[in-house]
Formats: C-alpha cells, sequence, structure tokens
C-alpha cells in the first residue's frame, strides 16, 4: 500500500464516552466483520471487558476504506482504554499513531481523562480530530460541549464531529474526516528498518507477539532481526495484521501496523518501546521509546490453601506473560504462609488480576490490604525501598520515610466543590490550582500521598459528587512524611500481613476502626481473644472477643458451693491452656475489612 494511503489512528476519551461502541460503528462501515460476525464491543475480547464495560487492553485492527472519490486508504486503528488505571496503555497506543479522534460525551461533557489523554496526545505531536458522541440523547448539548473542548482543552472545535456511535449516525463522516485530517505516515521507506514494539503479549503455540508500527524501510518473512534495547537477536518468523482477525502478511511496510513472530519464548525477552531492525544492515540510532510501567499498589497474594502455591506460581507467570505492567515475587507471612507480593498499576488493575486468577486458574485466594512502595533512609546512609510493612526497618534506624505522591486532577460542577475541597483536605491534600472552567463547572489540581487515594478515594469522590465529579492522576516524586508502621496482634501475636503504614496523625483513629472491625470479623472462641494496634510496642487501641462458655454448672442442683467453684476453677484452668495453644483463625473477611475501614 503507498504510504500517503495509510491513515494511523486511536481513539481516546473519558472511560465510558463510547470509544469501542464507535470502533463497532467502523469496523461495520469498512465492512471489515459481516452483519453475522458482528457483536457488540467486539474488540473488547475478554469476558471482564464485556461484564465490566470497559477496555483493560489496547486493541489494533486494519480497516481497508474507499472514499466517495474511489480512492482506498488503510486506516490502522488502536482502541485504548480509559480508565485511569490504564493510561500507560493509552501513551503507548499514541506512540504509533499520528492522529487520534477524541470522542465526547455530548451530555457530560469534557471530563478529567479528557483532558489528561487530550494533552498526552498533543505531547506527541498528534492532529486531534474532536467527536461529539451521543447526540441522540435528550440531556444532548452539543454547542456547549463544543464551547468546554475549546475553553477547556484549548482545541478549536467548531468543526467538531457531532455523532451517535449507538444508531451510527454522522459515523461516515468520522471515516472521511480521518482521510482529509490525519496526516499520512512519515518514514524512510528505503532506509535500515526501524520498527517500534508498542505492545507484547504471549501465545502459547508461537511464542511472544510483538505490535509493531513500522517506521521505517521494510520487514519480511525470514528477515534476520536485532531488538536494540536488549541487544538480541531473532528470525521473523510471521507477520500479519487484524482485520480484526490474524491475517498473516509477507512483509509489513514503511507506517504499516501489525504483529510479529520471531520465536522468541518468553516474555522478559522483549522490551516495550525497543527498536527491531535489520540484523545485517542496523539503523544507526533507535527510536526513542517511553517509561515502562511502573507498579504504584502492592498487595500480597496467598492461597486458601498452601498446598495451592505450586497452582499459584504458575498462574502468575503465565498471567505475567500477557500484562508486562504486572510484577510478582516470593514472600511469606506467619499469619497466611507461602504466597507472593504483587505489584499493579491501581486498585482496578488489582481486582482484574484477581479476578483472572480466581476463573482462569481455579484459585481460591486471600489478598492482604494494598499499599504504596515508601522509601525509606536508615541511619547509614542507605535507601531502601519497602512495598510491604512487614519489612520496615526497625524504627531505631529510620531518618526518614518519603511517600509517594500524585498530581490530581479533578473536574466538577461547582455545586459540589465544598463537599470536594472537604475530601482532598481530609485525605492531606496540597492545593495546586482552582480554576473555573466554564458556567458551574470547575477545575481542581491537588498534590496528594497516593496512599490515601488508593483504596476507597474514587468511591468517596463519586459519592460527595453524586457521580458528576471525575478523577485523573499521575505520579509526582516523592515526599516526607511522619509515618509510622501499625501493628495488628491477636493474642499479643502479630498479623504480619494485617500491618499498615499510616501517618502519624490518623494512627489512633485507624488503629480503633481496625481493632473494632477485626472485633466483628474473628470468630468467638472458647476462649477470650484481645485484638490490639500497637505503635512501636505500644498499645494504643484494644478490643476483645468474649470467649463462648459452656454452662458446666448446669447439671449441679444444689448441694454444696464448693463443688461449683471446683467446675468453675476446672473450666478456667482449661481455657487458660487452650488460650496457650489455641490458633485463631483469620477470616479472609478481615483483610478485606482493612478496605472499608472509615477514618
Amino acid at each position: 500500500m503507498d504510504q500517503q494511503h495509510i491513515r494511523n489512528f486511536c481513539i481516546i476519551a473519558h472511560i465510558d464516552h463510547g470509544k469501542s461502541t464507535l470502533a463497532d460503528r467502523l469496523l461495520e462501515l469498512t465492512g471489515a466483520l459481516s452483519a453475522r460476525e458482528m457483536m457488540a464491543q467486539v474488540l473488547d475480547s475478554m469476558d471482564l471487558e464485556r461484564e465490566r464495560g470497559i477496555t483493560i487492553k489496547a486493541h489494533t485492527v486494519t480497516l481497508r476504506y474507499r472514499t466517495k472519490e474511489g480512492e482506498e486508504y488503510v486506516l490502522n486503528l488502536i482502541d485504548t482504554p480509559g480508565h485511569v488505571d490504564f493510561s500507560y496503555e493509552v501513551s503507548r497506543s499514541l506512540a504509533a499513531c499520528e492522529g487520534a479522534l477524541l470522542v465526547v460525551d455530548a451530555s457530560q461533557g469534557v471530563e478529567a481523562q479528557t483532558l489528561a489523554n487530550a494533552y498526552l496526545a498533543v505531547d506527541q505531536g498528534l492532529e486531534l480530530v474532536p467527536v461529539l458522541n451521543k447526540v441522540d440523547l435528550p440531556s444532548a448539548e452539543p454547542d456547549r460541549v463544543r464551547e468546554q473542548i475549546e475553553q477547556v482543552i484549548g482545541l478549536d472545535a467548531s468543526d467538531a464531529l457531532t455523532i451517535s456511535a449507538k444508531t451510527g449516525a454522522g459515523v461516515p463522516d468520522v471515516l472521511e474526516a480521518l482521510v482529509e485530517r490525519v496526516p499520512a505516515p512519515r518514514g524512510n521507506p528505503d532506509a535500515p528498518p526501524r520498527a517500534l514494539v508498542f505492545d507484547a503479549s504471549y501465545d502459547p503455540y508461537k511464542g511472544v507477539r510483538c505490535l509493531v508500527r513500522v517506521v521505517d524501510g521494510i520487514l519480511t518473512v525470514g528477515q534476520g532481526i536485532r531488538f536494540m534495547g536488549v541487544d538480541r537477536e531473532a528470525t521473523v518468523e510471521e507477520l500479519g495484521i487484524f482485520t480484526p482477525r490474524a491475517e498473516p502478511a509477507r512483509e509489513l511496510a514503511t507506517g504499516e501496523v501489525g504483529y510479529l513472530f520471531a520465536g522468541l519464548k518468553d516474555l522478559r525477552l522483549v522490551r516495550v518501546g525497543d527498536t527491531v531492525t535489520d540484523n545485517l544492515r542496523p539503523a544507526a540510532e533507535a527510536l526513542p521509546g517511553f517509561l515502562e510501567a511502573k507498579p504504584m499498589v502492592f498487595a500480597g497474594l496467598y492461597p486458601a490453601d498452601s498446598s495451592a502455591f505450586g497452582e499459584l506460581r504458575e498462574a502468575l507467570e503465565r498471567l505475567s506473560l500477557n500484562d508486562s505492567a504486572f510484577t510478582y515475587q516470593p514472600d511469606s507471612s506467619q499469619a497466611l504462609g507461602f504466597g507472593f507480593r504483587c505489584g499493579f498499576l491501581g486498585l482496578l488493575h488489582m481486582e482484574i488480576v484477581q479476578e483472572r486468577l480466581e476463573r482462569e486458574f481455579n484459585l481460591e485466594l486471600i489478598t492482604t490490604a494494598p499499599g504504596v512502595a515508601y522509601r525509606v533512609l536508615t541511619s547509614a546512609g542507605d535507601v531502601v525501598e519497602v512495598n510491604n510493612p512487614a519489612q520496615l526497618p526497625d524504627p531505631g534506624i529510620i531518618e526518614t520515610i518519603e511517600e509517594p505522591l500524585i498530581h490530581a486532577t479533578i473536574l466538577t460542577p461547582d455545586s459540589h466543590l465544598g463537599a470536594i475541597l472537604k475530601l482532598v483536605q481530609e485525605r492531606r491534600g496540597e492545593q495546586v490550582k482552582l480554576e473555573y472552567l466554564s458556567r458551574g463547572r470547575v477545575l481542581l489540581e491537588y498534590r496528594l500521598p497516593l496512599a490515601e487515594v488508593v483504596l476507597d478515594f474514587y468511591d468517596k469522590l463519586k459519592s460527595v459528587s453524586r457521580g458528576y465529579a471525575s478523577l485523573d492522576y499521575h505520579f509526582a516524586g516523592y515526599r516526607e512524611g511522619d509515618l509510622v508502621k501499625l501493628d495488628l496482634l491477636v493474642n499479643g501475636d502479630p498479623i504480619d500481613a494485617l500491618a499498615l503504614i499510616v501517618h502519624r496523625g490518623n494512627a489512633y483513629l485507624k488503629a480503633r476502626s481496625l481493632a473494632a472491625k477485626l472485633k466483628e470479623m474473628i470468630p468467638r472462641q472458647l476462649f477470650e481473644v484481645v485484638v490490639q494496634a500497637s505503635i512501636h510496642n505500644r498499645v494504643i487501641a484494644r478490643e476483645v472477643v468474649k470467649a463462648l462458655r459452656k454452662n458446666v454448672l448446669a447439671k449441679c442442683y444444689g448441694g454444696d458451693i464448693t463443688r461449683k467453684r471446683k467446675l468453675l476453677e476446672k473450666q478456667k484452668e482449661g481455657k487458660k491452656r487452650l488460650k496457650r495453644l489455641g490458633r485463631v483463625e483469620i477470616p479472609q473477611e478481615a483483610f478485606l475489612a482493612v478496605l472499608k475501614v472509615d477514618t
């Protein structure tokens, strides 16, 4: 295909603004799938994507489109996720494109991730085509949303397309706009080949599948190639495109997007953002890659049955092959036995991974409370990264503890401004910006500790704003904090899996809430169970689970009082012995209780 007749584009938008539905209509109009093969959100292939109505992984598809003038074009579409946890997928997809459809809900208007994704696209130098979706809704206000796009994003929206992806109205104009407004890919077809690896997954039969965008030159089957970043040589075994079915091809030319198999059997051998070049005629310079996705949230995953540890390890290995942002390492807990400390991009990413492990591998798991990675400076001058509270060094050698910060962007109607300001202040937020964007629309920017956000901040934000506020955030470095380790003890034994690192100002309330919650969750035993919360071996909260009491005097009808005392003393001694020897089982609900504690 002539390079001038190729258009590489992606669809970016806030969550639930209609990206996947618009992709469906584009597939229909270009004849990529027959009416019999079509279904809603056809590119969302995972069961979890379809059930939750969200896109988790970016998907690519090559469309063939004939214009009104009869010219044939190849449109390479990349459908991207909208949730903030998967924004790294968006940034990788943008690197493979020259243009983007910026889809905005005509009733809800510009939201936080509309803004964040638009800025990402502008930074990459992409041509943005604004599209107002859902104009068929009675609440749609396209003129107001056009004004918002111009004021908030700074993008000319006078020629924004008005469509309904659900009904298909106006969608043919989107295809024409892509051909007219999105530039053709730049690149030298005669230069040594350079292809950007923008995603990778694992096929159990063929090995690692790399999604590539050819920037210069041509890749052909049988060609010797080299991955420049990891300096690894291989041979191209298969090339192809998605239509959306995988369709093998003899070559991928300059500007084209497709997949590549090179006989690699381990996903860790391929780095997303790497450059593929010819082994004999290599390119002089690699393409600029992008930052590796770094886990932000950490939690322990343990098998409910300790004998299933091997199955869990195998499941994590297989799952990590298709998710390069997910990390894991062996861990052990006195309370839960052997398991793994896993790193995730956010709480939704953690839920998705846990649900896939339980569904696809039939595992029963215990998940500990999620936390973040802290930087600890010791008196010896060492800097230690701690993502598990149980591994925090002794307080006597800690000089400072630094906590990760995020820069949060919140868009909200001004009627909910007071409640949101109260919420972010409770979470130790520092205001960076407060700006009225348009009638009744406010933009807030705050620096917040990540630990205050990962658990329930998003739910609380939606609750206090009645669902109207939207949130986007990115990592903003570290800051020294007055942080302490909060230990939870059951009958004097610390439960390391329930330990937390908290701000000293919130420690007492958190301890009281946790101890009370655990008292509710731990089933009553034949002996008294004492639940305590402590900081540096000083107990700051205490609750008692009363013992179940058998009535040993039931058969004593009158008689000498000493007989009754003897029976009660015997029962008392038995309870003491049980307390020394008895083991309290901590149910899974107790670990989840940490998530539900209000401070």
